[in-house]
């Protein structure tokens, strides 16, 4: 299990997800998640490295050996946010009984003239923040987001909702035009979005503890947190069976600090606190980790001096954003 997780090919297809979508939303939800049960087979036994994957996150998260029963559970539980995009980026948000915790931690740090940079993870859904954009003040949503890598996905978000489409942040383009991309936004007041638990491959990272071993967190969300001066709040998404989803916010730092003389020791410490929130989250519902690779394999990844490498991205950020 030693693929880095960006060599990993996209599950499903744009066939499968156009039926998906085309039944949920000529069918309602219901009929569609009756689907779910035979997509969740299929990936249990034909996507044996998610499966392998599966089996060992359990493992590590209850304490004790997971069975079929609880990987099948697992690959359901994913499954089944998949589905809940189509509605939520088609505006059905009736559908879903949503309960958020900690809004007033987002709202207070919110401006007209300063947005707030959010940081999620691959836990649960981030689309199901779309619930806040019922609210006529809502803010606008701008999500960094890899295109490349998931292009069946992309595709199915231009279709259904080209309007949230334009506001994606394309993160295979070149990491100055991100951060000015990200500064344009959030100088406009809009959340600017990313999740934070998973580096490129090369990309320079940060190992800290995480559930009980050492994991590699990507050091560029953090340092772009730093540089864009606003603040940071954590969102995640927890998908509770059913209809129902949890969503919380929470102040993670009103204007991160990193100098620097000290950066490559603060930075750690940035990172190990964000670490420790997400394994708080995490904890809550096992079931909503949807980092489908060997989160804790260090090998290839690059662990040693990310601030170095790191200095180089905030210097042409500067320069473009200045």
């Amino acid at each position: 299990m030693n693929d880095h997780w960006s060599k990993r090919k996209e599950g499903g297809g744009r066939f499968a997800i156009w039926l998906i979508r085309t039944i949920g939303l000529n069918l309602g939800r219901g009929v569609a998640r009756v689907f779910l049960y035979p997509i969740t087979l299929y990936f249990y036994f034909r996507r044996p490295y998610e499966r392998r994957v599966s089996y060992a996150f359990l493992e590590r998260a209850f304490g004790r050996r997971a069975n079929a029963w609880q990987v099948m559970r697992h690959i359901h539980r994913f499954a089944g946010t998949i589905l809940d995009r189509v509605f939520l980026l088609a505006d059905r948000f009736k559908a879903f009984d949503v309960r958020v915790e900690g809004l007033d931690q987002l709202t207070s740090r919110i401006r007209p003239e300063r947005g707030v940079l959010l940081l999620g993870a691959h836990v649960g859904s981030f689309e199901v923040l779309r619930i806040l954009a019922q609210e006529s003040d809502a803010p606008r949503v701008c999500v960094v987001l890899d295109t490349q890598k998931t292009p069946a996905l992309t595709e199915l978000l231009h279709a259904l909702n080209p309007e949230v489409a334009r506001n994606v942040i394309d993160a295979s383009r070149p990491s100055n035009e991100i951060v000015l991309a990200m500064s344009e936004a959030v100088e406009s007041g809009a959340l600017a979005t990313l999740l934070a638990d998973r580096a490129r491959e090369h990309e320079a990272t940060v190992v800290v503890d995480f559930m009980g071993a050492p994991a590699a967190f990507p050091a560029a969300p953090f340092l772009l947190g730093s540089l864009l001066k606003v603040p940071l709040v954590l969102c995640l998404g927890l998908y509770r069976g059913g209809n129902r989803y949890d969503l919380y916010f929470e102040a993670f730092a009103d204007q991160l600090e990193l100098p620097r003389r000290a950066r490559e020791v603060e930075l750690q410490a940035v990172v190990q606190r964000y670490a420790a929130r997400l394994e708080h989250y995490v904890r809550l519902d096992p079931y909503n980790w949807f980092n489908w690779h060997d989160f804790w394999n260090l090998e290839g990844l690059r662990v040693g001096r990310p601030a170095r490498r790191s200095d180089a991205l905030v210097d042409a950020a500067v320069q473009r954003v200045a």
